[in-house]
């Protein structure tokens, strides 16, 4: 290391070390006003008390924030051309450098000491060219390592620079990150933000901005970095709303889990696709015709028609008995009552109480003529319970809810799929073999293919009426009388002390419950399956099916949205074949397309192999130029049936050696899986890992679907010829296996070789 590189890295550290002091200061300022805040206890007014709350949570939210950017604090540095607007000048370089990390840090007389990347003054960190300079004579990349800068990698915009004595360190920080092992969670590109992606990142807010690009291109950190961009520079408008991050599975959701805490956030909210319905873990849809026929629109019709067909006529006058009194519920009375019901315009659980009300009042004025007919009285005399007495009669209980049975979500799904003539009656359209490919047990888990499905009763149904609703409110009114009784005897020693007025009964029954007001926005959508979100952000977003779409569109009706894929990994039964065929029918042509050009994942050698596979498919594919070249073409080995074992863990011991210790995955049919995961579990041990959560062990065995999203320093793919036939003939998931690699791809079969993989 010569000396002026040494030098170099010393002024670097000692700054690097500045900031970190700087960060510690916050963060110790920060648990000692937490720690004070905590000590006060719950005393004082219930205002001081809410107050004390806010502060808390102000803190820890702040604290979270410090603790979450200590890895990589600091990433860039700009020296600009001279133009009064920079810091104090660095006596080292006769330039003002901008310091560009993680967060904004001012020292305790607030002079900026870095600048946070969202900012617009750090723009040109990611936007400065060459034609372009934007002011930038030098661009510095700090690689740390803890708190010690290990590395410096520039970039000299300034031909000039060179001139002045001025030095110039490493080959580009890209290129450094590129050759990086992978971890098994997916790292923020902060610090390498391109200058395409940058102006994406940078977009507004409304509206909806979808992000197409082939494999590698880095549309999943793009949309990860626009979401934290967004939360920072509209937080006004985001913070009560929130921001819904939605991925294709929940491994994909752990790889990503990380990179918004390490880029200053941590109240987003993440779900995959089959989390999106509140409290349900919904399961994959392995049929693909059942997974088509659920994706379709008119499903909304067919859980429109479930619903409506759930309020019943009966066919004939139905006796029944209240207190000993016999009472005729006629087809007229409910047919009436039904309309009435339906002419409230409520969602179905909330009108049944209309339809109940009127029912109930028709057989209590019935009550009350036999009543006095047979007693002789005059109609003067109070008959005020009867309806109650109706209401708890059993005949009438079961009447109505045979006419009209509450419903939740679940009960109307399940029982949709699981009664032919149920859903042959809400489903007059769909064929009587789809019908069939339909049916499954009342019993059977939720899939993801059913919680759009469950979205659209819930949307119909409406609140299910909680039977303890009664008693919660009359034992919180007895809670309040109590309280009163308590305070009566202390309020002329309140009134003594000149604090009259400070808690009130009401105050005293609800201090133990939880008030949505002290939970954050995110906190609070999670629970709340109609809140809607101030943004959207969409992976994997080529997958989802026009049900899937019309559930995100209604948790976001501004329809601000950020979407990413490409249209060539689809292989989903109900995804799309183009982004008009995917939004129109919920944004119209109100989009906006954005390409990324550029592969900075799959070296150029295994990016053309795939290229290939789609194009002979008849894909219209994005074709990204890659970034380097790779140091070697697939590796293909055929081999027999009886030796396709041998020959995996043979081609896998090999490839554990070129990875040296990276990453390695090995995609295989979904038929395949628990054999081979068996297989490789026996030879390796501990090291393996699945796709659902053991992406930090260094093999992973997987399917294709699992791995989408994912990248891996190495990839091994077993008879690819299976995973075209498992999305029946396309080699979107083929295409997707094939791209996840930096490094190496292998391929074992036994089959031939679909067109354009051969050598």
């Amino acid at each position: 290391m010569t000396d002026t590189i040494q030098a170099d890295l010393l002024a670097e550290s000692d700054y690097v070390g500045r900031l970190y002091a700087r960060l510690d200061e916050l963060r110790a300022e920060k648990v000692r006003q937490l720690e004070r805040t905590r000590a006060q206890g719950a005393i004082g007014t219930f205002q001081n008390m809410s107050e004390r709350d806010s502060f808390a949570t102000l803190y820890e939210d702040r604290i979270a924030q410090l603790d979450a950017v200590e890895d990589r604090l600091v990433f860039g540095r700009l020296d600009m051309a001279g133009n009064g607007q920079e810091q104090a000048e660095d006596p080292g370089t006769g330039s003002s450098p901008r310091y560009i990390g993680r967060i904004g840090l001012s020292d305790d007389e607030l002079n900026r000491m870095m600048i946070d990347w969202r900012a617009s003054e750090a723009a040109p960190f990611y936007q400065a060219t060459a034609l372009n300079p934007r002011g930038v004579r030098r661009r510095r990349h700090l690689m740390l390592s803890g708190r010690t800068v290990a590395g410096i990698e520039d970039d000299v915009l300034d031909e000039t620079w060179l001139d002045e004595g001025h030095t110039h360190h490493g080959e580009g920080a890209l290129m450094a990150a590129l050759r990086e092992k992978r971890t098994g969670r997916m790292g923020d590109i902060v610090g390498t933000i391109q200058a395409e992606q940058d102006a994406i990142i940078r977009a507004g807010l409304p509206g909806a901005v979808v992000v197409q690009g082939g494999p590698g291109t880095g549309k999943t950190a793009v949309a990860l970095h626009r979401a934290a961009f967004l939360l920072y520079e509209y937080r006004e408008r985001l913070k009560n709303a929130g921001v819904l991050i939605v991925g294709p599975s929940n491994s994909f959701m752990r790889y990503i889990e990380r990179v918004l805490p390490s880029l200053g956030e941590t109240g987003v909210v993440m779900s995959s696709v089959g989390e999106l319905y509140h409290g349900l873990h919904a399961v994959p849809e392995t049929n693909r015709t059942v997974a088509r026929l659920k994706g379709q629109l008119s499903m909304a019709k067919v859980i429109a028609n479930a619903v409506r067909n759930r309020q019943r006529l009966i066919p004939e006058t139905r006796t029944v008995v209240v207190e000993g009194t016999r009472l005729s519920l006629t087809p007229k009375m409910v047919k009436n009552a039904r309309e009435r019901a339906r002419h409230t315009h409520k969602p179905y659980n909330e009108a049944r109480e209309t339809f109940v009300k009127v029912l109930v009042g028709d057989l209590a004025e019935q009550l009350r003529r036999k009543l006095e007919e047979s007693a002789g009285q005059s109609s003067t005399t109070d008959r005020s319970y009867l309806p109650q007495e109706v209401r708890e009669s059993h005949d009438v209980r079961v009447a109505l809810n045979l006419c009209w049975m509450p419903m939740t979500p679940q009960q109307l799904v399940a029982e949709l799929f699981a009664t032919p003539h149920l859903l042959a009656a809400a489903a007059p359209h769909l064929k009587e073999k789809d019908r069939d490919a339909l049916y499954r047990r009342a019993n059977s888990p939720f899939t993801e293919a059913d919680v759009p499905l469950l979205d659209e009763a819930a949307q119909l149904l409406g609140e299910f009426a909680d039977p303890l609703a009664g008693a919660h409110t009359a034992q919180y009114e007895a809670d309040v009388e109590n309280a009163k009784a308590a305070l009566l005897n202390m309020h002329t020693m309140l009134e003594n002390a000149g604090i009259d007025g400070v808690v009130t009964a009401e105050q005293v029954a609800g201090v133990n419950q939880e008030t949505a007001a002290r939970l954050t926005a995110a906190e609070r959508a999670v629970s709340d399956r109609t809140w809607a979100y101030g943004h959207i952000v969409v992976d994997e977003a080529q997958e989802l099916s026009p049900m899937q779409w019309r559930l995100l569109v209604r948790r976001c009706p501004m329809k601000s949205f950020t979407i990413v894929g490409d249209i060539a990994q689809t292989s989903a039964a109900s995804g799309a074949s183009s982004w008009s065929q995917a939004l129109e029918p919920f944004f119209g042509d109100r989009f906006e397309l954005e390409e990324l050009t550029v592969n900075y994942r799959t070296p150029a050698q295994i990016a053309d192999a795939a290229v290939r596979v789609a194009q002979a498919a008849g894909l219209r594919i994005t074709t990204p130029q890659a970034v380097r070249e790779g140091d070697w073409p697939p590796v293909l080995t055929k081999t027999t049936e009886a030796q396709v074992e041998a020959t995996l863990l043979d081609a896998l011991a090999q490839e554990l050696e070129y990875s040296a210790g990276g990453l390695q995955a090995v995609i295989v049919p979904q038929q395949d899986l628990h054999r081979v995961r068996a297989a490789v579990t026996a030879v390796h041990g501990d090291r393996v890992g699945t796709g659902s959560g053991g992406l930090s062990q260094d093999i992973v065995v997987i399917t294709a679907r699992e791995s989408k999203g994912l990248e891996f320093d190495g990839v091994l793919i077993l008879e690819p010829a299976e995973l075209v036939d498992e999305v029946d003939g396309g080699v979107g998931d083929l295409y997707v296996a094939m791209t996840r690699t930096t490094q190496r791809l292998h391929v074992v079969h036994t089959r031939q070789l679909p067109e354009g993989l051969e050598q």
